[in-house]
């Protein structure tokens, strides 16, 4: 050919890429930016095309037209023709996405519908498509003429997981609480609330609190819970005592198979609250003293003469205390003659007596003993103990 018909033809006909796609070579990949999607999930697609790159000094687009199209289909709903845009210039780079609708469902229980199911739009980024719980969301490009390529991801429900983030849990802090569950992430671009419920073993009413999803697409959702000794629970505050047992909760209504639609299942977390202080420094306890049934002081003891054995306890901290106090009296074979407790509660800045009969049934020196716990059920010594030695005529 003469050169300046090369070149008249190469002005005419500038050769800025592939004009039409390499029938005889279809590589055009799809992937999605996760392997599962929940049902209301947003799905971000990328299709690598260098073939369908018709213009290398603009932004191309694939997939829009009847010729060519592409489809997102999930059971009876589909989106088609559906457009993808190139991320650059000569990238041969084609993404898009849509977002997961559902179907309709109760996901809290109320008896309310909470999704909004529709199928509609034409790409890159307008896509709204209704899904079912086990579906599948197919993507297929038609890359020429009889040559169709597919990629096909599940659609699934998932259990929902609680936890205390915060572990140790003090009662002078506040307490993190988090939930994991990607299905109530109900509107991938926008943040989600999902309500929890949280307890104490002084105050099994409890609080209903707003977990607060941590981005707009994340299923993560944390809710932060102030713990109080000396306030009732209100808000976001829960009043809790060292020692309790705090227990958080919801109830999952979107379950995996096989689990059917309409079942729920409570998902909870418990975990034991503690003080800062050590357990040694939570109360002071006197030395034992000794009185008549008046509250005179004794000096001198009799047998067979009934006496008060009274022990003292001081709270200087800010928070009330759960407490037993128990009396015990042992003979000098380190014989067990009399064992007593008392079960209260000291206010903040306290100081309170406590006080058992005993008769001393003969003479002889008797050694008496007081402990402070905090109950019986999981004991932990609130002071150290104390001892007194008395002789009995």
């Amino acid at each position: 050919m003469p050169l300046f018909l090369l070149l008249l033809s190469l002005i005419i006909f500038p050769a800025f890429g592939e004009s039409i796609p390499n029938y005889d070579d279809p590589y055009s990949p799809i992937f999605t930016d996760k392997p599962v999607y929940t049902w209301t999930d947003k799905i971000k697609m990328t299709i690598i095309s260098p073939s369908w790159n018709t213009d290398t000094h603009l932004i191309d687009s694939i997939g829009n037209t009847e010729d060519h199209p592409i489809k997102i289909a999930a059971s009876d709903y589909f989106l088609k023709p559906y457009r993808f845009t190139e991320t650059d210039v000569n990238s041969g780079i084609f993404t898009a996405e849509v977002v997961l609708t559902g179907f309709s469902h109760d996901v809290d229980g109320d008896g309310k519908t909470d999704t909004t199911p529709r199928t509609f739009g034409n790409g890159p980024t307008s896509g709204f498509l209704e899904v079912d719980r086990d579906s599948a969301i197919t993507i297929s490009f038609e890359f020429a003429n009889g040559v169709v390529l597919t990629k096909s991801v599940p659609v699934s429900w998932n259990l929902g997981t609680i936890d205390f983030l915060n572990e140790p849990i003090f009662s002078e802090n506040s307490v993190t609480i988090r939930i994991v569950d990607a299905d109530m992430n109900l509107n991938p671009e926008a943040i989600d609330h999902l309500q929890i419920h949280v307890i104490s073993d002084s105050d099994v009413a409890g609080i209903t609190v707003n977990a607060i999803e941590t981005s707009e697409n994340s299923g993560y959702f944390v809710a932060v819970v102030s713990l109080s000794q000396n306030s009732p629970s209100s808000g976001n505050r829960l009043y809790v005592l060292s020692g309790d047992e705090i227990s958080a909760k919801y109830n999952d209504h979107t379950l995996p198979k096989p689990f059917s639609k309409s079942d729920n299942l409570e998902i909870k977390t418990s975990t034991s609250v503690d003080s800062s202080i050590p357990p040694l420094e939570r109360l002071n306890n006197s030395p034992p003293k000794f009185s008549d049934s008046f509250g005179k002081t004794l000096e001198s003891f009799s047998s067979n003469v009934q006496m008060q054995i009274v022990g003292t306890i001081k709270n200087d901290h800010n928070f009330k205390q759960k407490f037993v106090y128990i009396f015990q009296v042992k003979n000098t074979n380190n014989y067990i003659e009399s064992i007593s407790w008392i079960q209260g509660e000291i206010s903040p800045q306290q100081s309170l007596d406590v006080s058992q009969s005993w008769i001393p049934p003969k003479s002889g020196m008797y050694e008496v003993e007081t402990f402070v716990w905090n109950s019986f059920d999981d004991p932990m010594t609130l002071s150290p103990s104390m001892s007194t030695v008395i002789s009995v005529g």
